[in-house]
């Protein structure tokens, strides 16, 4: 895969949400086709591919096979109701829900760096270019980028819907200030070095939450 088609990729998602608000796609209604798709982002079908298995993993979209791909709405999953009535309930949840929602994060970076397949996409890569070339990177797409590549649709969906209840440091632009510890925590996934990534991961949540000088 080129370095265009894995910088494309790493956009494909953002561009397909937007096509859908642009196209007032409501929960339930048609997507467009993967050919017209590609068309459409005048980009290859195969990125068209990843972009849509990445929104079906978060939820957002549902394929049925022989009839097409459908805006599904996430909001009627019962686990919101769940969490919403335990947040009402608990004066603590809030605290609650950031803890679980890092022992997602933490247990996905475990299955990826620990995969010699996984740690080995492309993706990662791309990234890294990007933080080298741009100087910034969208904070959540690193994060979320790691939740797919787990391939644990479960603990996605509840990773998606935490981080809306909770308070999450991942918004944003990454700065000038934080470039290192991203940096390290790419090339610990590529390197397969699982204590390395944890640690790095830790320390910039750290950092992110209150606001420490890197090291």
């Amino acid at each position: 895969m080129t370095n265009q088609t894995t910088k494309m990729y790493l956009q494909i998602v953002r561009e397909l949400r937007l096509l859908i608000q642009a196209e007032n796609i409501k929960p339930g209604e048609k997507l467009p086709s993967e050919r017209e798709l590609a068309e459409r982002l005048q980009v290859g079908r195969s990125t068209v591919r990843e972009g849509l298995r990445s929104l079906e993993l978060l939820g957002l979209i549902e394929t049925k096979r022989g009839e097409g791909t459908f805006l599904t709405d996430y909001r009627k999953h019962k686990l919101v109701d769940v969490l919403a009535t335990f947040i009402l309930q608990d004066s603590k949840a809030l605290e609650d829900v950031q803890v679980t929602r890092e022992l997602h994060e933490k247990e996905a970076i475990r299955i990826v760096v620990g995969s010699s397949k996984l740690n080995q996409l492309p993706v990662w890569t791309s990234l890294l270019n990007q933080l080298t070339e741009e100087g910034s990177i969208i904070r959540e797409d690193l994060i979320r980028e790691i939740l797919i590549s787990s391939n644990n649709r479960l603990s996605l969906k509840m990773w998606f819907l935490l981080k809306q209840f909770g308070e999450h440091p991942f918004q944003g632009y990454s700065t000038l200030e934080e470039k290192g510890y991203i940096q390290k925590l790419i090339e610990a996934i590529i390197d397969g070095e699982i204590e390395q990534a944890l640690g790095t991961f830790a320390a910039w949540t750290d950092w992110l939450s209150k606001g420490r000088e890197i090291i």
